[in-house]
């Protein structure tokens, strides 16, 4: 069984950075695309950023230069480096990947269950 558990969401003034974590658990053989999302107030949920295995990242145009994605593959972890946070910044983030798990030929996504990142003074 596949788990992925965020980390690093709390309260930050605005200006403030985050760094949140997205650790994968189970019998993983490969995790392909790695990505954020989020969801806001009264807001649908939100592409944020991705990474592929190549290292190819895509953003969300609003967030670009702000945001940062990373991977580690040898911990079954990303990363997401938030910068002048802003108080729209505020909703619980979810990492989300593509993981091939044990004896499967294909990949399969799977979503955590979030951390909550508020940006307030």
């Amino acid at each position: 069984q596949v788990q992925l558990v965020e980390s690093g969401g709390g309260l930050v003034r605005p200006g403030g950075s985050l760094r949140l974590s997205c650790a994968a658990s189970g019998n993983i053989n490969s995790i392909s695309t790695m990505r954020w999302y989020r969801r806001g107030p009264g807001k649908q949920h939100e592409f944020v950023a991705s990474v592929d295995r190549g290292l190819s990242t895509l953003y969300a145009r609003s967030l670009r230069g702000r945001f940062t994605i990373s991977r580690d593959d040898a911990k079954s972890t990303w990363y997401l480096q938030m910068n002048s946070l802003k108080p729209e910044d505020t909703a619980v983030y979810y990492c989300d990947a593509d993981i091939r798990s044990g004896g499967s030929y294909g990949y399969s996504n799977y979503r955590g269950q979030g951390t909550q990142v508020t940006v307030s003074s």
